[in-house]
């Protein structure tokens, strides 16, 4: 087989791809009621917020550890869907200043979100990177920037990037809930450099490699946020979410000719920190 321009070519079927594209729809389907109602929790939450605590909602007599244990396997299912690589080679982002959220409640450059809200920010901030991260993928696709594009390669583009709308959806409702700014931009301190490593991308598989590691960082970021937030509500909308992520995860390992090798656990030192915040 010749490699087409661009000097990238998908190591899996178009028809492999399609398959586990649909799945990956599936389960977003399945984990959507979940996320809104968990949402919908967190605002709820955050209404019965006691005096003197913004930002940080009690669990109403339910221990995380208890709460945890009630939601049924979700947490569980992050670990069974998350996926990693040895490869070392992929198109550079900056650094994520990963690796700890600690003190992240007074770690807000602004002051506009505090306490869980400063991670709902986080969070909110991460899927609209990915969205646009996606989009701005599509487009090149379409302008020709990227050589040949395999159908099943943009469709699992556009399907991922439509989930990462989802999930920036649902925590726009929890800061609106809790009255404060939705985010609709990127307000994060390494966006300049993301959309650097986009514009320098000649394949879909550059771009496969950039999403690596944006869609590494959710997941994780997720993954700490279910043992670092307050909210039982916060706790359940990132635990219903980062089983998504960690599957376009794995997907992407296949896009990129390496077999997903299952974690026991999902790491988190890839997590990002609510340093890079810049609201």
């Amino acid at each position: 087989m010749s490699t087409p321009k661009g000097g990238w070519e998908l190591p899996i079927s178009e028809g492999e791809l399609s398959r586990l594209t649909s799945d990956l729809d599936q389960a977003h389907r399945d984990y959507l009621p979940r996320m809104h109602a968990a949402a919908a929790e967190h605002i709820e939450e955050l209404r019965d917020t006691r005096p003197g605590e913004a930002g940080l909602p009690r669990l109403a007599g339910r221990s995380r550890r208890g709460f945890l244990l009630g939601t049924g396997g979700v947490v569980a299912a992050m670990a069974l869907a998350a996926c990693s690589s040895s490869t070392k080679n992929a198109v550079s982002a900056p650094a994520s200043s990963a690796g700890s959220m600690s003190g992240s409640a007074s770690a807000s450059s602004g002051g506009t979100y505090t306490g869980d809200l400063q991670i709902v920010a986080l969070a909110t901030a991460l899927e609209n990177q990915a969205v646009g991260a996606y989009g701005a993928a599509l487009a090149a696709a379409k302008a020709g920037k990227l050589g040949t594009v395999p159908p099943a390669v943009a469709t699992f583009a556009t399907t991922a990037m439509s989930q990462h709308a989802d999930h920036a959806k649902a925590w726009n409702a929890i800061l609106t809930g809790a009255g404060k700014p939705a985010i609709t931009d990127v307000p994060l301190s390494n966006q300049p450099a993301t959309l650097k490593a986009l514009g320098a991308a000649t394949s879909a598989g550059d771009v496969a490699k950039l999403a690596l590691e944006l869609e590494n960082q959710a997941a994780q970021t997720y993954l700490y946020a279910t043992y670092s937030v307050s909210s039982a509500g916060g706790i359940s909308t990132a635990a219903s979410i980062a089983p998504v992520e960690a599957m376009h995860a794995a997907i992407l390992n296949f896009v990129l000719g390496q077999y997903p090798v299952p974690d026991d656990f999902l790491p988190v030192d890839k997590a990002a920190s609510p340093s890079l915040l810049t609201v």
